[in-house]
């Protein structure tokens, strides 16, 4: 103790305390009034009364925390409890919300075209690994009367068609493969015509490609391009995609276009599977 009071560390205490009193002192005389001994030793212990208060008060809290800290955690387990709970009904909220949407698009894809036959929603399992085209599997096959060669759509827009079909799955090829093609008619009053193929370059940008245009088409951005339902493989008129752009092809005897579908094909979460409906044909029966 006594080493403290002869070091350097004490020496400038003493010389700090000393000018905080000579400033008291000066400002006090300078103001010309005079200042009682209690009060003049709050003034020069009051910044030393805030840093205690503080420390106080952090020793308080630290001891809150120890003496009370099983009563803390259960608490926060409590709160982790019902915060699971409502995400869990949060969830539950949404898929019921989702499928309350998924039935109102059937019941109006049902009310305009009274001719298809439409199982329930199909629930989209995965898309294929590596597949620039987007091929998916669905969670609905043979025992819900889906077949091999059936159109696949949304309310909006024409998906593609199924190939492989088990019990209760089928993969689905969609238009944004080269391996489908759609003979397709312009839905305004151009009429012009071409079908829809897709390729590697367009399926990386979410869209497929109407070929075989005529030199002479008039074809312009924002025209919706339709099914012609002349193959009896696809039901007539439904919306395939919207030109995006027109070029000539590599061989320059015809035109291309770029289709930007109605709905982004690399994000489905369900679709409808049309079975049954006016026109088709049964591919089944051929050789």
């Amino acid at each position: 103790m006594r080493s403290f009071f002869k070091s350097a560390g004490f020496k400038v205490l003493l010389a700090f305390l000393a000018f905080l009193i000579g400033i008291m002192i000066y400002a006090v005389t300078k103001g010309g009034y005079a200042v009682s001994g209690e009060s003049f030793i709050n003034t020069i212990t009051k910044p030393f009364r805030s840093v205690s208060n503080n420390i106080s008060m952090k020793i308080e809290s630290s001891l809150d925390k120890m003496n009370n800290a099983d009563k803390y955690y259960e608490e926060n387990q409590e709160l982790k409890k019902q915060i699971s709970e409502l995400n869990k009904q949060l969830a539950e909220y949404d898929a019921l919300k989702e499928e309350a949407e998924e039935l109102k698009k059937f019941v109006t894809i049902k009310e305009e075209h009274e001719d298809y036959v439409i199982p329930a929603p199909c629930k989209v399992l995965g898309y294929t690994t590596n597949d620039p085209f987007m091929s998916f599997t669905i969670n609905k096959g043979s025992a819900d009367g889906i077949l091999p060669d059936c159109p696949v759509v949304t309310a909006e827009n024409l998906i593609g068609i199924t190939t492989e079909v088990s019990e209760h799955m089928s993969t689905v090829e969609t238009i944004l493969s080269p391996d489908l093609s759609i003979a397709a008619v312009c839905a305004s009053s151009t009429g012009d015509y071409g079908i829809v193929e897709g390729s590697v370059a367009s399926a990386l940008e979410g869209r497929t490609r109407l070929v075989h245009l005529p030199k002479d088409n008039q074809l312009k951005k924002g025209d919706l391009m339709v099914t012609t339902g002349t193959s009896g493989l696809f039901p007539k008129g439904y919306a395939l995609g919207t030109v995006e752009s027109i070029g000539y092809e590599e061989t320059g005897l015809s035109m291309y276009a770029e289709l930007e579908p109605g709905i982004d094909i690399t994000r489905l979460s369900s679709v409808f599977v049309i079975t049954d409906f006016s026109g088709k044909k049964d591919y089944s029966d051929e050789d």
